[in-house]
């Protein structure tokens, strides 16, 4: 039975990283001929008869008939980014039908499926499932803070929760939007600078439930004490998102690293629903197990279908319901911890 924990919760950590693509393989963008297109239409800003105005820029790198305030440096490099984006695509799609004329299938381009484009959205599936999963965080959240703040009795003395965790949980909440709001910037258009933030939030996100899964489950009651256990990490992971964005972005160590901190958590998250005699525990099973089945999807990944559908987007799908359980077992702890601690209150009344 232990075995079979330890697999699950090696199989669940996509349920901490997993939905951050950190494992993406590349293979179409070694590719000589695409890579040639990309060039020479980052040069002409043109594929065949197909030109982009995103890359229309004068012999000294300023926007060509553009007016004074369109060409500052932010602005150009924002539009050299565009170019930069939009030749990638349609020479990507260029070699995918000359792949597909061979007989050969899709591969991956920097990391990515071939998508078809809706708008300006480089994968809409994923996009729309990134915003599900932020409304469920914000869900998640908003109800837990009526919950704690409203709904649960208060500390007479002071109003203040009886539920030392909250903050904490709160401070969670916080991050994850955060995450799975970049999360759909990046799906929605990939650039340099979405792909940071995306990575950069979710790193941030993973570190941070590193920190309160070892304070919530040994049960760490004492400020002094969650300070000491949050700072050596909150500051290894500061360090480590700037070294991905100051210095070298490098996806091999950040898988590391992400593995590292959603292992380690995982495991004690399992290791503390194996031993507690908390009421919820299997909802916190039920989150385990069927994380692990979920992350099949992102072990056995797929071309997307007609384009649009692939693996890590139908991952995307299953986490919105694993949120709301998630969060009804935080709410629920709120709810055990807050009446067990006003027990022990009124009992230490009666002492007095």
């Amino acid at each position: 039975m232990a075995d079979q924990k330890i697999v699950s919760g090696w199989i669940f950590i996509g349920f901490f990283c997993g939905l951050f693509g950190v494992l993406y393989a590349s293979a179409g963008d070694a590719d000589p001929l695409y890579r040639t297109c990309v060039k020479q239409c980052e040069k002409s800003g043109c594929i065949g008869e197909s030109c982009f105005k995103q890359c229309s820029f004068s012999s000294d790198g300023t926007s060509a008939g553009s007016p004074w305030y369109m060409q500052e440096p932010l602005y150009l490099r924002w539009k050299q980014l565009n170019c930069r984006s939009d030749c990638r695509y349609h020479c990507m799609l260029e070699r995918e039908k000359e792949r597909e004329k061979l007989g050969h299938g899709p591969v991956k381009y920097h990391g990515k499926w071939p998508f078809k484009r809706v708008f300006i959205f480089q994968e809409p599936v994923s996009v729309v499932f990134s915003a599900f999963n932020l409304a469920m965080q914000f869900y998640g959240w908003l109800s837990f803070m009526i919950l704690v703040y409203y709904k649960l009795p208060l500390r007479p003395q002071n109003r203040k929760t009886y539920y030392e965790f909250t903050v904490l949980w709160t401070m969670y909440g916080v991050f994850s939007m955060n995450s799975w709001f970049w999360s759909a910037v990046f799906h929605s258009r990939d650039v340099d600078l979405t792909e940071k933030l995306d990575y950069s939030s979710a790193v941030a996100l993973v570190g941070y439930a590193l920190i309160v899964a070892i304070i919530r489950t040994f049960n760490v009651r004492d400020e002094a004490v969650k300070v000491i256990i949050a700072a050596p990490l909150a500051a290894f992971v500061t360090t480590h998102i700037l070294y991905l964005n100051l210095y070298q972005f490098d996806y091999g160590l950040n898988m590391k690293v992400c593995v590292t901190m959603g292992v380690a958590q995982l495991l004690l998250w399992a290791v503390w629903a194996g031993v507690t005699k908390h009421p919820s525990r299997f909802k916190l099973w039920a989150v385990v197990l069927f994380g692990g089945l979920a992350m099949l999807l992102e072990i056995y990944d797929f071309p997307p279908f007609w384009g649009y559908v692939d693996a890590h987007a139908l991952w995307h799908a299953t986490t919105i319901p694993l949120t709301y359980l998630w969060w009804s077992f935080i709410k629920d702890d709120a709810k055990f911890s807050t009446f067990s601690r006003q027990g022990e209150a009124n009992d230490g009344m009666k002492v007095d």
